[in-house]
């Protein structure tokens, strides 16, 4: 009997994984480490997020604790920064960089950048694809359903191109606030250059999403491949 999701093809997805875990302890220790360096200037992220908003004319976007540990981001839909407790309060170097970030996207959504309108637009067809690719591809194996396996693949591409989308815009939010932390002097030069290294290890998670969502679809293919072979 043939096991999809078992065989010899999920080496494929070894470079993913490695990326993934590598990137997911970098991350970690790069928060860690300047989460415990504050800045000169004693802002909180919730201070230095309202200020940037201000200065942008979004008034209208409010900012809001959530639970967890770097679970920030922002709601396009309710126009609404959320800050983990740590982030909104913390005056590290770490929580501001976070906290701009986030903003950096409320910015993207206020100037019309088009990744980001494309980003949400695809969300509720990603769900989908996230959601019934994998089981309407084991459907058709099971039952031998070219047709089932093919709509599973298809579906599995939007989650891919959903990640492909991600890239540029987690990446644009991060250079403009970059800017905006040293224009408004929330930050020195060297706490910038700090931020950086504290955002550049952020988006290497996005790096390794997008990697592992190809490998999966190229995966696919050949699973598929071999169901028709």
């Amino acid at each position: 009997m043939f096991y999809p999701f078992f065989d010899s093809s999920i080496i494929i997805l070894l470079p993913g994984i490695i990326l993934a875990l590598y990137a997911q302890n970098k991350v970690q220790s790069t928060y860690h480490k300047y989460s415990k360096i504050y800045s000169e200037r004693g802002l909180t992220g919730g201070q230095a997020a309202r200020m940037i908003l201000d200065k942008y004319g979004l008034n209208d976007v409010r900012i809001e604790t959530v639970g967890g540990r770097l679970s920030d981001h922002y709601d396009p839909r309710s126009r609404i920064v959320r800050l983990s407790n740590d982030v909104y309060q913390g005056t590290s170097i770490a929580a501001i960089g976070v906290a701009a970030h986030e903003v950096g996207h409320a910015i993207q959504h206020g100037t019309g950048y088009f990744p980001l309108f494309l980003r949400n637009t695809i969300i509720p067809v990603t769900q989908i694809g996230s959601n019934l690719s994998f089981p309407l591809l084991l459907i058709g194996i099971l039952f031998s359903s070219p047709g089932l396996v093919n709509a599973g693949i298809i579906l599995f591409s939007t989650v891919v191109l959903f990640q492909l989308i991600t890239l540029p815009v987690e990446f644009n939010a991060s250079s403009r606030v970059l800017g905006i932390l040293d224009n408004l002097e929330i930050l020195d030069n060297q706490e910038i250059k700090d931020t950086k290294k504290v955002l550049s290890a952020a988006a290497l998670t996005y790096v390794a999403a997008a990697l592992m969502a190809f490998l999966n679809l190229l995966r696919l293919l050949v699973l598929s491949r071999n169901f028709r072979d």
